[in-house]
């Protein structure tokens, strides 16, 4: 009877994981977590980002211009540089097969222009790559493609 016990509770304990591993994979917490991402991306946040990045993380950038892994995207971060005005994510769809989720969408990135009053939106399409680790999502790729990059100036 003890045995039973103990292997009903095993299973129920691996069960529970994987469903909070999978709760992370869920469209509206994974583009909440998304939305974090840009954020820290925004502001730096190179803790947050840590957390979030896969150790194999991969972001290729606009026609390969730049590769970057999880180390050299938080060295870059950590670098004194120009802040984007604002970064938010938009039109953003979610592909699901097993532990693993795809989001697709748009970037729009502002950034100021030199004279620090008006900016530029430049637009991105993005496609970012989630896998279910344990009880958390782990961020392992990304690849980014400028579709647009005004030349006028907002104000």
């Amino acid at each position: 009877m003890k045995r039973n016990h103990l292997i009903i509770g095993l299973f129920a304990l691996g069960w529970s994981g994987q469903l909070a591993a999978q709760s992370c994979l869920e469209s509206e917490a994974l583009i909440a977590l998304d939305g974090r991402y840009e954020t820290a991306l925004q502001t730096g946040d190179v803790e947050f980002l840590q957390a979030l990045l896969a150790p194999e993380f991969s972001w290729v950038h606009n026609l390969a211009s730049m590769k970057e892994t999880k180390a050299g995207l938080i060295a870059r971060l950590q670098q004194e540089s120009e802040q984007p005005k604002a970064r938010k994510s938009h039109d953003i769809t979610t592909h699901r097969l097993g532990n693993t989720a795809v989001l697709q969408g748009v970037s729009s990135v502002e950034k100021w222009n030199a004279d620090g009053k008006t900016y530029r939106t430049l637009r991105y399409q993005f496609i970012r790559t989630y896998v279910a680790q344990g009880s958390q999502c782990k961020l392992l790729a990304v690849q980014t493609m400028k579709v647009s990059s005004p030349e006028s100036q907002v104000e």
